[in-house]
């Protein structure tokens, strides 16, 4: 048995792991063979929410975090990994080439971030906010860092602006009827293999005490004790705007979620104030240096709250593949 290759069984695992990885709309949209020791990773252009994300940017994203937690998952594994991102050029789908090396030493907080894979859920509720009880973990931004993207805390005095991104955007998409078609398809119904069920949406009128969250249908999620949503947010950035740095912008996602989760804070990931120009740039301007916004986080507290239903996710069978290669999609 070659030691310098994991066993098909060891990269099914990870790969089953990545895919529990947040995508918009919980898509899933990926794509993973392996073959001769080497793993690639791969868009899923099937699953390319049109209306919502033209450009594929979202996507890509999503792929990254898939990417991360795959990371996390071959840590806990006893395995490094070695990536070429973006192989076949910034037009490709082929996102990822990892290679493997057995010399991790997993440590107590390589476990946690692990265990965090299977208890992290994206949560549409108001929080509580942060505290001394709660604080952020110092590391996020070290985090965010590591794969060449930018972490802002975002203050108080940033909400009006950001209610108002929130506003703009719910405005523009109100009457696009392939838009509200795509969502309410993803949305507020049971999908087997994807999307967001009801009992993961919260009621209307808890999704009406977070200003700044996406108009998803009205679900049943009603179990919420914060009043109004207090959550502190997080803006992920990059110096640059193409394939590599959205792959890195979900990676970075990905980090700043699960060291959350360990933390014992909730989260939810927001793209759609960066899916328009306008509300991208009302974004761009609270940012310190510039650069391009490509998602926001809300951070806070849940107590005394049962955790929604966590979405359902495709078998790892219909996206993992072993002895061939696909071409770019």
């Amino acid at each position: 048995m070659d030691t310098t290759i994991p066993d098909e069984n060891v990269v099914r695992i990870a790969v089953d792991l990545a895919c529990r990885a947040p995508s918009v709309h919980n898509s899933q949209p990926w794509q993973w063979t392996y073959a001769d020791g080497q793993l690639d990773l791969y868009t899923e252009r099937g699953r390319l929410l049109a209306s919502t994300d033209p450009s594929g940017r979202q996507l890509v994203v999503s792929c990254g975090a898939a990417l991360n937690h795959l990371q996390t998952a071959l840590t806990g594994l006893k395995w490094s990994v070695d990536i070429r991102r973006v192989p076949e050029g910034p037009h490709s789908g082929h996102l990822a080439t990892i290679r493997f090396r057995h010399d991790a030493r997993p440590q107590s907080h390589d476990f946690d971030l692990l265990a965090a894979i299977r208890h992290r859920y994206s949560d549409r509720r108001p929080f509580g906010p942060i505290s001394v009880k709660t604080p952020l973990p110092t590391a996020l931004t070290d985090v965010a860092h590591r794969t060449d993207v930018h972490l802002t805390l975002l203050g108080r005095d940033a909400r009006p602006t950001l209610a108002k991104a929130t506003e703009l955007t719910a405005a523009a998409r109100k009457y696009d009827s392939a838009y509200q078609a795509e969502l309410h398809w993803w949305a507020g119904h049971s999908i087997p293999q994807g999307g967001i069920p009801a009992d993961s949406l919260a009621t209307a009128e808890n999704r009406d005490r977070v200003d700044i969250g996406r108009r998803f249908p009205a679900g049943r999620d009603n179990n919420a004790s914060a009043e109004i949503d207090r959550s502190t947010v997080l803006v992920l950035s990059t110096d640059s705007d193409g394939r590599d740095a959205w792959l890195r912008a979900g990676e970075a996602l990905s980090a700043v979620l699960l060291e959350a989760t360990v933390s014992g804070l909730a989260t939810c990931p927001l793209t759609h104030t960066t899916e328009l120009r306008q509300s991208r740039e009302m974004i761009r301007e609270l940012l310190p240096d510039g650069g391009f916004p490509q998602a926001l986080i809300r951070v806070g507290t849940a107590e005394k709250k049962s955790p929604p239903r966590q979405t359902p996710r495709r078998p790892v069978e219909s996206v993992f593949s072993i002895g061939r290669r696909h071409s770019a999609r």
